[in-house]
């Protein structure tokens, strides 16, 4: 594993333990050229999954990517940051025992939008907002108002 912080390839594992929701390993590595300590995330990995864009662009499957954009939906909500490592994780099991090696960009959407629902409205309509593409304050009103009504229903 190559240091963040000086480049050199070798490193010794100090640590390793589970992480809370038994998805990943986390290591605490030590650099054998400059002694900084940084950490590591190890997950499995079934397949390798390529993401169909709309305009028919191909890309890999980028975790971190997905990960930032419900982060980004969910900043500054009272979400539990293992709650949106939970969600990520479980879309992206469910991609990879789908068997396919493609999925498309909005099936990845919709399994956010679903994930999202459940766990805050707010964070909700902020990821429908982007990935709707919402482009004037009533799309926010009509959308937020069909939220607020099946919330009640």
């Amino acid at each position: 594993m190559r240091c963040p912080f000086c480049g050199h390839e070798a490193s010794q594992v100090k640590d390793s333990r589970p992480t809370d929701d038994g998805a990943a390993i986390r290591r605490r590595r030590q650099c054998e050229g400059c002694a900084a300590r940084f950490t590591t995330f190890e997950r499995i990995q079934l397949r390798d999954l390529v993401v169909v864009k709309s305009e028919h662009r191909r890309e890999p499957f980028d975790r971190e990517k997905l990960l930032r954009s419900v982060s980004i939906a969910a900043r500054k909500r009272p979400i539990d940051a293992l709650a949106i490592e939970k969600l990520v994780s479980g879309i992206q099991r469910q991609l990879e025992t789908t068997g396919d090696t493609e999925v498309t960009s909005k099936q990845i959407g919709e399994m956010v939008m679903e994930g999202l629902k459940g766990l805050d409205s707010v964070a909700y309509i902020r990821f429908a907002s982007v990935y709707r593409d919402f482009s004037e304050a009533r799309d926010f009103e009509e959308f937020a108002g069909s939220v607020e009504e099946a919330a009640r229903g």
